[in-house]
This record gives structure tokens, C-alpha cells and sequence, in this order.
């Protein structure tokens, strides 16, 4: 049964329309004559504001057509389009947003302030004298002439499925001035063979108007791409009706005969987009979650039957189970692929916010984004948004320069921002990067002593420094600015990546810029991971972290006292004996295991008692109670019932880490 409220979906799919606006403008500030762009934006407002008024949203509908009717000015030539009205518009959009989600509140006093805005930067543009494209068309509007104009037209087929009233179109082209109309039934089948919700009409008219032709082709906005349409000046050689003050002689250009789509272009863009259509399908987030939650039920049930076929000796249960573990693990597979979205979701937002902080510091900013392709968890993207906006921000007001000190530098004076994103394994890694100033270690450490972060002269790694910026409280600003400089945008991002049980590496080359890369999970929801044994529990170690196993011999375990480290190949890996850290007070196995662990270049060994073999996991969240045990990450059910916790490998290996740079340090 389908429940959705019409209110929910129009929000929806308004904010979808102002994110197009929102890129339309953008795109516009790089050229600020594209006449597609224009195009795109005044039919994004256009039926930002028919929508609006359609659903009841009144103040968002009359706010609308303010912006509209700038834009349609500058569609029809009547004014440029300069960076003051793209900047209006710009703000105009995100109260409009304002006026979405809340239809009833006091909008007035923004309004008004927004709309002087416009008003001013519109009147500006009109009243330029200078300007050619605003003159001409002047000129021409101030003496409009009737002109006859020949229509044909045929709508698609379902159009009034999807909403469209022909005899409303009709009245419009009445609405326009004279206007003769005859039908076209060419096409009409039999009446056993008519479907009542399709469309098998055309109409030709003869418009008599003193509009201009663009007015024409407004009436069929919402099914231009769709429909096919040829429409041509006629009106006789030297037989113009002038309307008011006699006009100027159309030349010779503007009488030629030019259709505005032929049958054989347009249907072809008509059925794609049509197809496009059928082939999606808007489903609300809330369903795959709880869809994800009932696969990952599944798992678990189909792991107990796992472990109850392999402990009796019946062949026909085993088949069933390895059918079911089968389908189980496609259905699993299929789940994952559906929650699944493009960082392009993610790295659209940035546009707006580098476009803004530009006009705010005064730099010259190019925003420069690779990988959009790469997809991730929903959940995933959705929980990245706030700590990338910190290391964007971070980027410009720390690390890009003004553009004069950039040329003094030997640099250009536009810098860039960077956001790229690529998969490697079941992680993707999402890298923040600038060509600024770079980090100043020697103002990173003054600080972090000064604020007892470290001791003075503490010996620490290039990495361990530079980590230092994520402390709480940590900041190198001189003063606070709405920008930066009280220190908790940066633990932010530390917080919300160790949350998603993810990593952060930092380089920085003075002088030359910074590069900061999030190591995230594709997914939070199921994993693949390797089941161990230590002392009498049950951990599950991510597969993807698992670089390799080997076996911890007595006697290298007894060499190995007091170092704890392990010849891995010609290379020293400081390991961690999982028994003692959990304190599980049980001898260990004789055959002790090493499990190799990694995240990018830090390697890690774990002793664990048994290495049991290869689980499915489902992610269950840790209680409020164990949100201060770092050690872990999470839980999982396993066949028997039992639960097993999973290993927050980021933690274990910075343990690892620090017990390694603690043993160097005592020589």
C-alpha cells in the first residue's frame, strides 16, 4: 500500500529542484553567457514556483516569481546576467529553501531584504547604458509589432498520465492573441484499440500576437523535451501590424523559417528520457533500512543453519544449507548494491560553500573534485558531511593565501581545493587537498605543548605531530573568526571518522600545500570478517584490514618477551598479545596464531588462541554503556547464539603504535 504523503514528496523533489538551481548558478559564475544555463535556471525556477502554488506554498511561490521574472529578463536579452544577480539569486535560493520547510513561519523581513537585493541588481543591469544586450532589446520591446506565427504540435502520448491537461495548453495559446485551432486525428486507431489514458492528438493553430516567440514555447516548459513541435514565423513580406508607434523592419534573419524541433530529433530525447523514467524508482531511505536489518537477520539464521548442518552427517540438510548460504549471500550482495550512492551526492554540496567562503576571505578559489563515480553506504555519506565541510573550511582559511601573497610566492593566484575519492578493497579513501602555505610544524608543536598536549622536546613522529591538530581545543588561528580558531572543528572530524571506524593520514610539505585522506568502510551495515578465538571468547576481526597469519612458535614467543616484536620478512612488527590486553586470565594455546593487521602503512600483529575461518557479520551498535570501550567497534550474533565482539582495528593499531615507539625510546 503506497502511504506517502503528496507534501513529503514535493519537498523532496523541491529541494532536488533548488539543488539544480543552486548548480545552474554556479556554473554560471565561470560563464556568464551560457545560454543553456540560463535556460536551466528559469525552468528550475519556473517549476520551482507552478509546484509550489500547486501544493499550497504560497510565500514560496510569490518569492519565486521575483527571482523568475530576473531571470526571464535575462533569458529574453533584456538584461545581462552579471555576478551581482547570479550572487542575489544564489542567496535567494537558500531562503527559498527556508520557505520549504517552514510554509507558515514569518518570512517578511528576509524577503523584503532579498528582494531589494534582486531588485537592485536587476535595475542596475537595466539602467546600464553601456550595455548592448541590455539597449537593443529595449528598444525592441518598447515598439511591439503583431506577427502571425504557425504551431504544430503533438504532445507525448502519456502526458496526460503524467499530469498534463492539453485543453489548459489550449486556453494559453488563446491566451496569446488571436489564435485559430484545428485537430490533427492522423494518428487515432480504431476504438477497440484506444487506451483512455493515452494521448493520439495534434493540433496546428495560426497565432496572431504581439508576443515575442520565446512566450510561445513557454506554454510547453514542463513537456518541451518530450513533445514533438515546429513552429514558424509567416507573417507576410511587409505586412507587420504595428500594435502601437510603427516598428522597425524585422530583417531578414528573423523571418526565416525555423523549427524548433523536428520529429525525426525530438522523439528520440522524448523516449530515452521516458525510459530513464520507467527505470527508476523513488523509494523512501527509511524501507532499505529496514530492508538491510531484515537481510542481516537472515544472515545470522542462515549461519546457525550452517553450524547445525556441519555438526550432523544428514547430505540432503547440507545441500539446503549451502543453497541457502548461497542465495543468502547474493540477496546480501544485491542489498548492499542498493544502498550504495555516488560521492557525486557528497561532493556537489562543496560548490556553494567554496563559491561562498571565496566572496567571504577574498581569495580566488578553484574547486576541483575526481572520482565522483566511487560509491558508498548511504549511511556513510550521509555522516561525511559535516567533517569534510571542517577540513574545506580548514583548507581555505588555514591553508590557501591570499592572491597577492600567492604571487609573491611564485604562485597563481587562484589556489585550489581538491576533493577526490577512490576505492581500494572494501575501504574508500576520501582525500581533502590544497596548494596553500602548508602546516607549520613549529607552530603545531608550540601549541600542543602550550596546551599540555605533549611535553616539551617529546620525541614524535612527522605523523604524530601533525595528528596533533585533530585534539580537542587545538587551534593555530591568531584570533576566532566565524570561520576558525576555537579549536573543535577539527576533533569533530576525528570523532565522526573513528565512529565509522575509520582512519585519517595527514602530509603536509610547507610552502607547498596539504593533503589530508579519510580511510572509510564502504558499508556499516555487513562485513566480512575473520572469526578468533582468545582464552574462552569470540572476536571478529574486518577481513579487510587482514593482511596475513602465521604461527607464533613457544620458542619464538618466549624470544620474543619483553620486545614484542616479530621478524616479518627482513621488517620488525610490533604485535599485541590479545589475552593480556582483554586480560582473559586463561593460559595460552600452544600453537599461538599472529594475525597481521593494516590500515594504509601502519602494520599491527595480534596474537590470538585459534584462528577459526571466515564470518559473514552483522554490525550490531555497542550499548551507551560501552561507549568508552575503545577496543571495539561492535558486536555481531553468531549461528550458536553467542555474540562475539568485532575489533576496532584503527585502535589496536595505534596501540600498537605507541608500545613500539615506547620500546624504541627506552632503546
Amino acid at each position: 500500500m503506497n502511504n506517502l504523503d503528496p507534501i513529503a514528496v514535493f519537498r523532496t523533489e523541491a529541494a532536488e529542484q533548488l539543488e539544480v538551481i543552486e548548480a545552474g548558478l554556479l556554473d554560471l559564475t565561470r560563464n556568464l553567457d551560457d545560454k543553456a544555463q540560463i535556460d536551466a535556471v528559469f525552468r528550475g525556477l519556473h517549476t520551482l514556483k507552478g509546484s509550489g502554488s500547486m501544493f499550497g506554498f504560497d510565500q514560496l511561490a510569490a518569492f519565486t516569481h521575483h527571482c523568475e521574472t530576473a531571470f526571464d529578463r535575462v533569458r529574453k536579452g533584456e538584461a545581462p546576467a552579471t555576478s551581482e544577480l547570479i550572487a542575489a539569486v544564489l542567496d535567494a535560493q537558500g531562503h527559498m529553501q527556508a520557505l520549504l520547510d517552514q510554509p507558515n513561519g514569518d518570512h517578511d523581513a528576509m524577503s523584503t531584504r532579498l528582494l531589494d537585493q534582486l531588485h537592485k541588481a536587476v535595475g542596475r543591469e537595466a539602467s546600464s547604458a553601456g550595455h548592448p544586450a541590455a539597449a537593443k532589446p529595449a528598444a525592441a520591446t518598447s515598439e511591439p509589432s503583431l506577427r502571425t506565427w504557425q504551431l504544430d504540435f503533438r504532445l507525448p502520448a502519456d502526458s496526460m498520465v503524467n499530469g498534463t491537461n492539453p485543453l489548459g495548453l489550449l486556453d494559453e495559446l488563446r491566451d496569446l492573441g488571436e489564435c485559430t485551432l484545428s485537430v490533427n486525428t492522423d494518428s487515432l486507431p480504431s476504438l477497440e484499440a484506444i487506451e483512455p489514458t493515452q494521448l493520439y492528438l495534434g493540433w496546428s493553430a495560426t497565432i496572431v500576437t504581439d508576443k515575442p516567440r520565446s512566450d510561445i514555447e513557454d506554454v510547453f516548459i514542463f513537456v518541451m523535451d518530450e513533445m514533438v513541435m515546429d513552429l514558424k514565423d509567416v507573417t507576410p513580406a511587409g505586412e507587420v501590424a504595428s500594435a502601437g508607434p510603427v516598428a522597425a523592419q524585422p530583417t531578414a534573419a528573423s523571418t526565416v523559417d525555423t523549427p524548433v524541433a523536428r520529429e525525426d530529433q525530438r522523439a528520440p530525447a522524448g523516449d530515452a528520457k521516458s525510459q530513464r523514467q520507467s527505470d527508476n524508482v523513488r523509494v523512501p531511505a527509511l524501507r532499505l533500512d529496514e530492508m538491510m536489518d531484515r537481510v542481516g537477520e537472515l544472515v545470522i539464521a542462515q549461519s546457525r543453519l550452517s553450524q547445525m548442518a556441519g555438526s550432523v552427517v544428514d547430505l540432503g540438510l547440507r545441500s539446503v544449507s549451502e543453497e541457502i548460504e548461497r542465495l543468502a549471500g547474493e540477496l546480501r550482495d544485491t542489498m548492499m548494491v542498493l544502498r550504495m550512492m555516488p560521492v557525486a551526492s557528497l561532493f556537489s554540496r562543496f560548490r556553494r560553500l567554496v563559491h561562498d567562503l571565496a566572496r567571504e576571505t577574498g581569495k580566488e578559489i578553484e574547486l576541483v573534485t575526481t572520482g565522483e563515480s566511487t560509491e558508498v553506504d548511504k549511511t556513510v555519506i550521509d555522516r561525511l558531511g559535516d567533517p569534510l565541510v571542517h577540513l574545506v573550511r580548514n583548507s581555505i582559511d588555514h591553508g590557501l593565501e591570499l592572491p597577492q601573497d600567492r604571487l609573491a610566492a611564485g604562485k597563481p593566484a587562484v589556489g585550489q581545493v581538491t576533493l577526490s575519492a577512490h576505492q581500494t578493497g572494501s575501504e574508500v579513501v576520501i582525500t581533502i587537498k590544497d596548494d596553500g602555505r602548508g602546516i607549520d610544524r613549529a607552530r603545531v608543536r608550540a601549541k600542543a605543548e602550550a596546551n599540555g598536549l605533549i611535553q616539551p622536546g617529546q620525541a614524535l613522529s612527522d605523523q604524530e605531530l601533525l595528528q596533533q591538530i585533530f585534539q580537542p581545543g587545538f587551534s593555530t588561528a591568531e584570533k576566532v573568526t566565524n570561520l576558525s580558531g576555537r579549536g573543535v572543528g577539527m576533533d569533530v572530524v576525528k570523532k565522526t571518522i573513528e565512529a565509522l571506524r575509520g582512519s585519517i593520514d595527514v602530509k603536509s610539505d610547507e610552502g607547498s600545500g596539504s593533503e589530508i585522506a579519510l580511510r572509510i568502510p564502504l558499508t556499516l551495515a555487513i562485513i566480512d570478517g575473520l572469526l578468533i578465538r582468545v582464552g574462552n571468547g569470540n572476536y571478529v576481526i574486518p577481513l579487510s584490514a587482514v593482511e596475513e597469519c602465521l604461527e607464533l612458535s613457544v620458542e619464538e614467543d618466549l624470544r620474543s618477551r619483553g620486545r614484542s616484536f616479530i621478524s616479518l620478512r627482513d621488517n620488525l612488527v610490533p604485535f599485541l598479545r590479545l589475552r593480556e590486553l582483554f586480560r582473559t586470565g586463561s593460559q595460552p594455546d600452544p600453537h599461538q596464531k599472529v594475525v597481521v593487521i593494516s590500515t594504509g602503512r601502519e602494520r599491527v600483529g595480534l596474537v590470538v588462541d585459534q584462528i577459526i575461518g571466515d564470518h559473514q557479520t552483522v554490525i550490531k551498535s555497542m550499548s551507551k554503556l560501552h561507549d568508552q570501550v575503545s577496543s571495539f567497534s561492535g558486536a555481531t550474533i553468531l549461528g550458536d547464539g553467542n555474540v562475539a565482539l568485532i575489533l576496532d582495528v584503527a585502535h589496536l593499531i595505534a596501540a600498537g603504535q605507541q608500545q613500539e615507539a615506547q620500546m624504541r625510546a627506552a632503546g
